[in-house]
C-alpha cells in the first residue's frame, strides 16, 4: 500500500489562503469594473435572461430566486434573497437596480416578505449595467456545473462601484463604499478621461463627497474628505436634516426629514427612551451617576416626541421642548450628541481591480480603473457590430451578384448537379454567399428589393467605414464615450441628496459654576462633596467599618484623576459627586473600576505637572498628568503589574524638582532597605512597567516611592509592640544607582507601616 505524507502547516496555509480568497473574491468585494458582487451580477444577468426588463410583467421573487440558484449560484436561497431584497430598497441604495412589488423592507429594520408573496422585475437604471451584454462586450465562463455560461462582469456604463457603493466582510479585509451623485461621479469620469493627468483634489470639485440614499448632511470638512479620497479610508461625520417649525404664542419644534445612513426613527426613539427611562448596567443594583444626569438632562430638555413617518413622508420625526425658552441651538446640539441623529459613517474603498486582485483604492484610481475597462468594453463592442456589419455586406455582395445575374443563376441552379460549387466557380462567389444565395426565395431578388438591396448596402459600407475610423482614432472613440455617458446622465442623473457644508461636530456642552470643592474619599470606595475648602472633617462621619482615605481640595471646574491599585487610570467630573450630609455614592457608580482593584488615590494639577508612579514590585516613572487623563469610564491602562503586584502611592512633583541635581528618589522595601536614586536617573514615560528602581528578594516588596530635596530626612517607624519612633537619615549613606538593593536599615521595628518622609 502506497501512503502519502503531509505536513499540517503547508497543507493548513494553502487552505486557509484558498478558502480567503473564495471568499474575497466569490462572495464579499466588488468589482471596480461593474461593482457588482458575483451575487449580485448573477440576479442581474438571471433576470434579463428571464426578459424581466422594466417594461415586463413582474414575476414571483421565488421564481427568479430558483432561476439564481439553478443557473448560476450555488448556495442558500436566503443568500440570493436577500442580497435581492437590498438591491429593491431605495432607502439602501442610491439608484435601486431591481423594482420590488410587495413588501420589501423598511428603514426602521423591518424584513422583507417571503419570497413567495413579493414580485420583482429590473429598473430602468439596469439597463446601464446589461444593455451591451450581448454585443461582444464582456467574457462568459461556464457556471459551476458547465450547463449555462455567466458573464464575468458586466457592461457597466457608468462607474456603478460609487453610484451604489458596496458593504461586505472578508477573510482579512472589509469593504465601505458609500454612495455618490451619477451626475457628479459622470462629470469626475469625463474630466478624468479628456485629462488624465488630474489628482484626487482636481476631481472631487466634481464629486465633492458622498450622496447618500437617505439625504443627510455630511459635516466633515473638505480637507479631511480630501484626505479619505486620496487614502481610500476614514469616516464621513453625517448629521440628520431639520427644520424648526416656528408655532403660535412663541412655541417651537424641530421636525428631522433626513437621517444618516444606517439609522432609523425607530433606534432614534429607542435611545431617547433608554436614556429618559434607564434601566440599571449589568451586575448593578442602582443607576449609576451618569445615568442619572442623563435622564436628568433628557426630561428637562424634552417634552414629547414623535415619529409622523409616512408613505408621503418617509421620514418626520418630531422633537417638542420642555420650554420654548430653551434655545433651540441648544436644543438640536444635545439631541445629536446624545443620539445617533449624528454620527460617523466609515469609508473603506477596498474592491476587485482590473487585475482581479483585492486592493484599497482612491478616488482617481477606481475613475481611472473603469475608464480603461469602458474603453476596453466600447471597443469590443465596436468591432463586435464591425464584425457583423462586414459578414452583412459580405452577404449582400452575394445577392447584388445574384439579382444582376438572376437568369444565369437560374440556370446554373436548374442545370448543374452541383449548383453551389457551380455558383462558385463561375461567379467567384465564396461558399457563405453560394450558400445564401441557394436557401433565399426568388422574391426577394425582384427589383424593389434589389432597391432595397443597394440601400442596405450602402449605409452598411457607410457604417463601416465609420466604425472602422472609430476603432482605429482613439479619440474619436473617447469622444464617442463621452457622448453616451452625458446621455445617460442625462437620462437618469438627479439632483445631490445629501448636503455637504463643514460643521463643528455636535458636543455635550454643560455649564458648570467655578467653586471651590473638597473631595472626601472613604478607605471602602465611597465619595462625596463638600462646597469650599477647609472642611472640618470632625463632623465628617463614615458607615460602620469604614474611615477616611484622602480629601481633596480643588475646583468644580477642574478634572480629578483616579488611580487604582492595578495600575489603571480614570477621570471624574467634581461636579458630578453629589453633595449633601450623606454618605456619597460609591466611585463605582462614577467610573468603571477594573476587578478585584481598590481606588489608590485622588490626584488634580495641569497636563505639565509631573507624577511620580511606583509598583511593588520595584519598578517606576514618572509621568504627565495630561497621560492620566482619559475619557473613557472603563479609563486606561497606565502602569503594568506583574501577578500580586498593587501600584504605590503617587507622588506629584514640581517641575523645578526635576532640574535639581540634588533632588532624590527614596525607595523603601519591606525588608528595611533604603535606596536613594537620582532623578536623573529616572524615564519619563506615557504608560508601562518602567525602570527598574530596586533589585528586590524573592520574598521582598516595595512599600513606599517618595521624593527628598534635602541632604538629610526623617522616618517615621512602627515598632514591634506598635509604638512610634522616628529615624533621621541621612541621604548620603543610602544614596546609590538606580536597580541596586540598597541599605538594610538597622532599627527595632519595621519599614512596612512607614507613613511618610518628612522633608526637612
Amino acid at each position: 500500500m502506497n501512503h502519502e505524507t503531509l505536513d499540517l502547516a503547508p497543507y493548513a496555509e494553502r487552505a486557509y489562503l484558498e478558502y480567503a480568497m473564495s471568499v474575497v473574491k466569490g462572495r464579499a468585494l466588488p468589482a471596480v469594473q461593474d461593482g457588482q458582487k458575483p451575487v449580485q451580477r448573477r440576479i442581474l444577468f438571471a433576470m434579463k435572461d428571464m426578459g424581466l426588463a422594466h417594461g415586463a410583467k413582474p414575476v414571483k421573487s421565488a421564481r427568479v430566486v430558483g432561476e439564481i440558484l439553478g443557473k448560476y449560484h450555488p448556495h442558500g436561497d436566503s443568500s440570493a434573497y436577500e442580497a435581492m431584497v437590498r438591491m429593491a430598497q431605495d432607502f439602501t441604495l442610491r439608484y435601486p437596480l431591481i423594482d420590488g412589488i410587495g413588501n420589501f423592507g423598511s428603514r426602521d429594520g423591518d424584513g422583507a416578505a417571503a419570497m413567495r408573496y413579493t414580485e420583482a422585475r429590473l429598473t430602468p437604471i439596469a439597463e446601464l449595467l446589461l444593455s451591451e451584454i450581448n454585443q461582444g462586450t464582456v467574457d462568459f465562463v461556464p457556471n459551476y456545473d458547465g450547463a449555462f455560461d455567466e458573464p464575468v462582469s458586466l457592461p457597466a456604463r457608468l462607474p456603478m462601484v460609487l453610484l451604489n457603493g458596496a458593504s461586505g466582510i472578508a477573510v482579512g479585509m472589509a469593504t465601505e463604499i458609500p454612495s455618490h451623485n451619477l451626475n457628479e461621479v459622470t462629470q469626475a469620469a469625463i474630466a478624468l478621461l479628456k485629462k488624465p493627468n488630474l489628482e484626487v483634489a482636481d476631481l472631487m470639485k466634481y464629486c465633492p463627497a458622498p450622496d447618500f440614499a437617505g439625504g443627510g448632511h455630511i459635516i466633515t470638512p473638505a480637507k479631511d474628505l480630501l484626505n479619505i479620497y486620496q487614502s481610500g479610508k476614514g469616516s464621513v461625520r453625517v448629521r440628520a436634516r431639520y427644520e424648526i417649525d416656528k408655532m403660535a404664542r412663541g412655541q417651537w419644534r424641530v421636525i428631522v426629514s433626513e437621517l444618516p445612513p444606517n439609522t432609523s426613527a425607530a433606534k432614534i426613539l429607542a435611545e431617547i427612551e433608554e436614556q429618559t427611562n434607564p434601566k440599571p448596567k449589568a451586575g448593578k443594583k442602582q443607576l449609576n451617576q451618569d445615568q442619572l444626569n442623563t435622564k436628568k438632562l433628557m426630561l428637562d430638555l424634552i417634552e414629547k416626541v414623535r415619529d409622523e413617518s409616512d408613505s408621503e413622508h418617509p421620514v418626520r420625526l418630531v422633537f417638542e421642548p420642555k420650554s420654548s425658552r430653551v434655545e433651540p441651538e441648544h436644543f438640536i446640539n444635545t439631541l445629536m450628541a446624545q443620539t445617533s441623529l449624528e454620527g460617523n459613517v466609515s469609508i473603506n474603498l477596498v474592491m476587485m481591480g482590473m487585475d482581479n486582485r483585492p486592493a484599497q483604492k482612491n478616488l482617481k484610481t477606481i475613475l481611472q480603473e473603469w475608464l480603461d475597462y469602458r474603453v476596453a468594453t466600447v471597443t469590443r463592442r465596436l468591432q463586435h457590430r464591425l464584425d457583423a456589419v462586414e459578414k452583412r455586406i459580405h452577404i449582400l455582395e452575394g445577392r447584388m451578384i445574384a439579382f444582376l445575374h438572376i437568369d444565369e443563376i437560374i440556370k446554373v441552379i436548374r442545370e448543374s448537379d452541383e449548383p453551389k460549387a457551380d455558383l462558385i466557380a463561375k461567379f467567384n462567389l465564396t461558399e457563405i454567399q453560394a450558400e445564401d444565395i441557394l436557401e433565399i426565395r426568388l422574391r426577394q431578388l425582384a427589383r424593389l428589393e434589389g432597391i432595397k438591396l443597394e440601400s442596405e448596402l450602402n449605409e452598411l459600407r457607410e457604417e463601416q467605414g465609420s466604425l472602422q475610423h472609430l476603432l482605429s482614432d482613439e479619440n474619436d472613440k473617447k469622444k464617442l464615450i463621452i457622448k453616451e455617458m452625458q446621455a445617460d446622465a442625462k437620462q437618469f442623473g438627479d439632483e445631490r441628496r445629501t448636503l455637504v457644508e463643514a460643521a463643528e461636530r455636535a458636543t455635550l456642552t454643560q455649564t458648570t459654576a467655578d467653586e471651590p470643592i473638597t473631595l472626601i474619599l472613604s478607605q471602602k470606595g465611597w465619595i462625596r462633596a463638600r462646597a469650599g475648602h477647609d472642611v472640618d472633617l470632625s463632623q465628617i462621619a463614615f458607615k460602620e467599618g469604614d474611615d477616611l482615605q484622602q480629601v481633596l481640595e480643588t475646583r468644580t471646574v477642574q478634572p480629578v484623576i483616579v488611580l487604582d491599585t492595578l495600575g489603571r487610570s480614570y477621570t471624574i467630573d467634581p461636579a458630578d459627586v453629589p453633595k449633601g450630609r450623606g454618605d456619597g455614592v460609591p466611585v463605582g457608580s462614577l467610573i468603571d473600576v477594573q476587578h478585584n482593584a481598590n481606588v489608590l488615590a485622588m490626584l488634580v494639577g495641569d497636563d505639565n505637572d509631573n507624577v511620580l508612579l511606583a509598583n511593588s514590585g520595584g519598578y517606576g516613572f514618572i509621568c504627565k498628568m495630561a497621560d492620566l487623563h482619559t475619557r473613557v469610564k472603563a479609563g486606561k491602562a497606565v502602569m503594568s503589574l506583574e501577578a500580586n503586584e498593587h501600584v504605590l502611592q503617587p507622588e506629584k512633583l514640581d517641575n523645578a524638582v526635576l532640574m535639581q541635581p540634588e533632588s532624590y528618589i527614596v525607595v523603601a522595601s519591606a525588608q528595611n532597605r533604603l535606596l536613594a536614586i537620582s532623578v536623573a536617573e529616572m524615564k519619563l514615560m506615557a504608560k508601562g512597567r518602567g525602570l527598574q528602581l530596586m533589585n528586590l528578594q524573592d520574598d521582598d516588596s516595595l512599600l513606599l516611592a517618595s521624593c527628598v530635596q534635602t541632604e538629610s530626612f526623617t522616618a517615621q517607624i512602627v515598632g514591634k509592640r506598635g509604638g512610634l519612633s522616628s529615624e533621621r537619615l541621612k541621604v548620603a549613606d543610602i544614596v546609590g544607582k538606580r536597580g541596586r538593593k540598597g541599605k538594610l536599615l538597622d532599627v527595632s521595628g519595621s519599614l512596612k507601616t512607614i507613613t511618610a518622609y518628612v522633608m526637612e
